[in-house]
């Protein structure tokens, strides 16, 4: 395969320094053009000003929540005590007032005593474990490194807990240091490299993700093991009063399945008592629920529960069985066309008791309950226009209340939403929401976004997002395409956008384009495209396979050579998504759609800004470099700048708050001097 610019995948080439450093030095030429960074940044610091809550995690009566307030560039994981008396127990400003590091994941012993957490530096996910005793605050042990995207399952008492840690890179070839995970049992106190026992992770593919779970009894360890991000998982079950903790005899539930699914015991003082519910898309690509005896998890012995509805992905599910009840009730959450919803049942017929309203035509996420069961139920809920704010629904007395807001109140753009339907090139009915300015003078062609992911079985639905109400309050128009390869419609819906399908993700976006045009929304040169990840690989596709049809694109942390994307990052956990170029007719596909291999010399481009990050693990900044080059290259008349935005000691995901804002302010910048977003007068830059 022809590929010029493979020296651009070595950060450390002196021509790959020498290429950055002449980038950057474009990058800030362009920048002086641009009239709209910086009050976009202004109102993007106010629109993030409100804050971020979280729903509640209880141990007893204590409980755990993350918070943000105004002015925070993290949020900081506290303590409530009985008497309401919050304690901070991680905040990453505290840990490096860089900002920089990142809290990515905590979980308290099942007592509440202890809690491990994780923290990585510079965007990088290279989880670091520590455990922390809860009252004192005080660290207890740590770090044990290795240990990104680790589940933790503590066992009763807080002395030891299961968790999952890749091996030694001493033990392992150079380019497989990511990969090579296990499930190990730490006893607090010990030496994590000589004496932690391995339970599981032997023998099965380098690149499995393994989830772990213990009861709250201590006697039922679940293990959930699926190969990178395949849709499809392995489950194991172990009685831990039958077989000792650091032994346990792993029993198969569903091995070699193509379909996920997922156990939850039910405690020995329910009313379910001695019965697993199991949520699985087998048989129901939209997700069902069945009951089965815990210790006879056969197949056949799974009675179904709720059944799978034709319309609506069930995405969650919780288990309220207090002694407030007269009778067990399960509470069930669905999307309905990305739209969340949630019900209630009883929970031994199925049979349905109950809507609970939502506050609106918005998402809602997450089932939290007490670990000991009752009759309350935590969930958050946002919308284009709500920022997150949690909910508490008291099954005894059937009354919805609001438990926590975000902590300030900002002023909103007043926006409207629409829920459209448009039709792909294969005929294929896609839903897109709109959001808009909401006064009479909204009306008419006006400066859009298109954005879209269309992948790993991820939803886009409605949520506060200040980087879309920033755009719209400006005069803009901000489209979200629902393409296939999400989960917005379950599981069919993702699989017809993955592998030999993908294309169709590509049509459903180029299919969404059109329909802003034709219908008036936007016109082409006023017209831009996002994404980022996945969604950058849509966008690089999009902007190389019509490049007549948009006027500038934004391209974040993309894969763009997929030839050789299993070569980097986390590359070769997704080629059950992408497919692999090791098989022949796998690598057709790829080829087809390889965004770096159909850059045509010659070609009027849009323009277009690549944003990338140095402590990115994920994806390789090296798609974006090589792609930049390419298009570089390749310019002919009429085509737009390629600008390339390096930033240090940043990452995939999670970051500071005035790190979001400073990307998100260029980008806008970027697109509203292409698209022709003019800002209020008063805040023209001199």
């Amino acid at each position: 395969m022809p590929d010029p610019y493979r020296w651009l995948e070595d950060p450390a080439d002196p021509r790959t320094v020498a290429w950055e450093s002449g980038q950057a030095a474009l990058l800030a030429q362009a920048r002086r053009e641009w009239k709209t960074t910086e009050p976009f940044a202004a109102r993007l610091t106010e629109l993030l000003g409100t804050g971020d809550v979280a729903a509640p995690v209880w141990r007893g009566k204590r409980r755990f929540v993350t918070r943000r307030l105004p002015g925070q560039e993290h949020a900081v994981l506290l303590v409530v005590e009985a008497d309401g008396g919050e304690r901070v127990l991680v905040d990453p400003m505290a840990l490096d007032p860089s900002g920089t590091t990142t809290l990515d994941g905590w979980l308290p012993s099942k007592e509440g005593d202890r809690l491990v957490y994780l923290v990585s530096e510079a965007g990088t996910e290279e989880s670091v474990l520590f455990v922390l005793d809860v009252a004192t605050g005080e660290r207890i042990e740590g770090p044990i490194t290795r240990t990104k995207y680790s589940p933790v399952a503590w066992l009763p008492g807080g002395e030891s807990y299961y968790y999952v840690r890749r091996l030694h890179p001493d033990l392992v070839p150079a380019d497989e240091r990511q990969y090579h995970r296990r499930v190990l049992l730490h006893r607090i106190g010990t030496d994590p490299d000589a004496d932690d026992v391995e339970i599981f992770g032997a023998g099965q593919p380098m690149t499995n993700y393994h989830e772990v779970e213990v009861t709250r009894d201590g006697r039922w360890l679940v293990i959930s093991t699926s190969s990178g991000t395949a849709p499809r998982n392995d489950l194991y079950l172990a009685d831990l009063t039958a077989s000792p903790a650091h032994a346990p005899a792993l029993v198969p539930v569903q091995v070699g399945l193509d379909n996920l699914t997922a156990l939850e015991v039910c405690a020995a003082d329910s009313a379910l008592a001695g019965s697993m519910l199991v949520w699985t898309d087998r048989d129901a690509p939209r997700g069902r629920i069945c009951v089965v005896p815990v210790d006879d998890p056969a197949y056949e012995n799974w009675r179904e529960l709720i059944p799978e509805d034709p319309e609506a992905v069930l995405d969650a599910h919780a288990l309220l069985d207090g002694p407030e009840l007269d009778r067990p009730l399960l509470a069930v959450g669905r999307i309905r066309h990305a739209v969340g919803e949630l019900t209630l049942h009883d929970a031994v017929t199925g049979a349905k008791v109950a809507d609970v309203p939502l506050p609106g035509l918005g998402t809602r996420t997450g089932l939290s309950v007490r670990p000991e069961g009752g009759h309350e139920l935590w969930f958050g809920y946002t919308d284009f226009t709500t920022p997150f704010e949690i909910h508490r629904y008291d099954a005894a007395t059937g009354r919805t209340s609001l438990w926590e807001r975000p902590p300030a109140d900002v002023e909103i753009p007043p926006v409207r939403s629409r829920h459209v339907t448009y039709t792909s090139k294969d005929g294929t009915q896609v839903r897109m929401f709109l959001i808009e300015g909401a006064g009479p003078a909204d009306d008419g062609p006006k400066p859009t976004i298109l954005y879209g992911y269309g992948g790993f079985n991820i939803p886009l639905t409605p949520s506060y997002n200040p980087r879309i109400l920033a755009w719209v309050e400006a005069g803009g128009t901000y489209a979200v395409a629902n393409l296939r390869g999400g989960s917005e419609e379950g599981e069919q819906w993702h699989r017809d956008g993955m592998m030999e399908n993908k294309q169709n993700v590509y049509d459903d976006f180029h299919a969404a384009s059109d329909w802003l045009v034709d219908n008036g929304v936007t016109t082409r040169d006023r017209l831009g495209i996002y994404g980022g990840s996945n969604g950058g690989l849509l966008v690089g596709v999009a902007l190389t396979q019509h490049p007549e049809k948009y006027a500038a694109v934004v391209c974040w942390a993309p894969l763009l050579d997929m030839i050789r994307y299993e070569k980097h990052g986390l590359g070769v956990t997704w080629n059950e998504e992408y497919g692999t170029v090791e098989d022949p007719e796998q690598f057709g596909w790829l080829i087809a759609y390889s965004p770096y291999h159909n850059v045509h010399d010659g070609t009027a481009y849009p323009a277009t800004l690549f944003t990338v990050f140095d402590g990115d693990s994920r994806v390789d900044p090296l798609h974006a470099r090589k792609l930049a080059a390419a298009l570089q290259h390749a310019a002919g008349d009429g085509a737009g700048p390629i600008l390339y935005r390096m930033e240090r000691e940043a990452g995939h995901a999670t970051r500071a708050v005035s790190r979001t804002v400073e990307v998100v302010a260029d980008m806008w910048g970027f697109l509203a001097a292409r698209l022709g977003l003019e800002p209020p007068a008063a805040a023209v830059r001199s």
